[in-house]
């Protein structure tokens, strides 16, 4: 019922944010078939998935990729697809026989998504490298940490997961809407060193509006102002404050039994060290859940930091359903939200190879032919 139903999407298996455009995918509706390899595939228990939640929502072929009916197993699937996604090094493909000129030439409508790291061209394009390398390169990383402290990597969401798999789907789903237009396919340069960058442009702006300094941690929005950032409570635990505007800020003041003292101006960085110093000292002194208490609902700009298996259970995450339960795992649920088409979880993550005949068989690959190519190994 997605917005991306009726959509055949060929998704050579791979790792990371290539997996993640793909789900996004088909959370929205989209026929999802991940090529796996055969060699990967050990069987499994339907009723017992596996536990790769980043997988769900498709349908597995175990294929061989170096065995030549495999590979045209695979340009057989494709003549019935409107988007594939890879995720591998330039080049590799290309090896394999399943390369966008070949797979354009099978089906001129098709939509190749290519997601890398460094991208399809360039110095680096052929070297490996990991989410830390791609945002480091692109300028994403130095700004990111506390004054005086080295870059602090935000995990692995910039670079692989905003500026890779979302910037992968987001590309695919803007192709696919041209291709419905001019009858035409293309192919997609989804690399995170240019998806991170593109996620850095509003702080760009900042610093051509000379509103950004370049040294890290001292900035409004990078822990050097002290009405946003995260304080420490009495019982270890942690909140966030993001008191921008004026009228936060007052609340805040209000709030936190500052208001009425003579304080400096808000704007003035001179100050901004000593106020952070009060405001510890004074967040210190209570536990997460009574500034819960006394913050919450408020227009302070405040939220309690949530570890992971926390976040689920509050209220308004709970009321939202922000997270959802699929054979017994929790998990993320399929996002944004649409009003007619909703997005959903149509299966929990196969076993590689486990869709392999039913596939085929919608592909309109005939029983006998199956046969053979499972005979051969071509398939698993």
């Amino acid at each position: 019922m997605g917005p991306l139903s009726g959509i055949k999407v060929i998704e050579i298996a791979g790792i990371g944010p290539g997996p993640y455009g793909a789900m996004l995918l088909a959370d929205l509706g989209a026929d999802v078939v991940r090529i796996d390899r055969s060699g990967n595939v050990m069987g499994g228990d339907p009723a017992n998935p596996p536990s790769d939640v980043l997988a769900r929502g498709r349908r597995s072929v175990g294929v061989d990729l170096k065995h030549p009916d495999g590979v045209a197993t695979v340009l057989d699937l494709v003549e019935g697809a409107d988007a594939l996604i890879e995720g591998f090094r330039p080049g590799v493909m290309e090896r394999l026989g399943l390369g966008p000129d070949v797979c354009l030439a099978r089906n001129p409508k098709l939509v190749y998504g290519r997601m890398t790291g460094w991208g399809q061209d360039g110095p680096y394009a052929p070297t490996a490298g990991h989410d830390i390398n791609y945002i480091a390169l692109a300028g994403a990383l130095e700004p990111l940490g506390r004054a005086g402290e080295q870059p602090t990597p935000p995990i692995n969401l910039v670079g692989d997961f905003g500026g890779g798999g979302m910037l992968l789907a987001f590309g695919v789903c803007a192709a696919l809407l041209e291709a419905s237009r001019s009858g035409q396919g293309q192919v997609i340069d989804a690399a995170m060193v240019d998806g991170a960058a593109s996620l850095m442009t509003m702080t760009w702006s900042f610093r051509h509006m000379g509103i950004w300094n370049d040294e890290r941690g001292t900035n409004m929005l990078d822990t050097g102002a002290h009405f946003y950032d995260t304080y420490e409570t009495a019982d270890g635990k942690y909140v966030s404050i993001g008191s921008i505007e004026p009228q936060f800020y007052a609340e805040l003041l209000r709030l936190t039994g500052l208001e009425g003292e003579e304080l400096p101006s808000q704007m003035d960085r001179r100050h901004w060290g000593e106020l952070k110093d009060r405001l510890r000292g004074i967040f210190k002194a209570k536990t997460r859940d009574e500034w819960c208490e006394i913050m919450e609902g408020t227009d302070v700009c405040f939220a309690p930091v949530l570890a992971m298996a926390e976040a689920p259970e509050h209220p308004h995450i709970a009321h939202r359903g922000t997270f959802t339960e699929v054979a017994g795992l929790t998990q993320p649920a399929p996002a944004p939200r649409f009003s007619r088409t909703p997005g959903s979880i149509e299966r929990p993550p196969p076993h590689a190879g486990q869709h392999t005949d039913e596939v085929l068989a919608d592909f309109g690959i005939d029983a006998e032919r199956i046969a053979a190519l499972r005979a051969s190994r071509a398939i698993a």
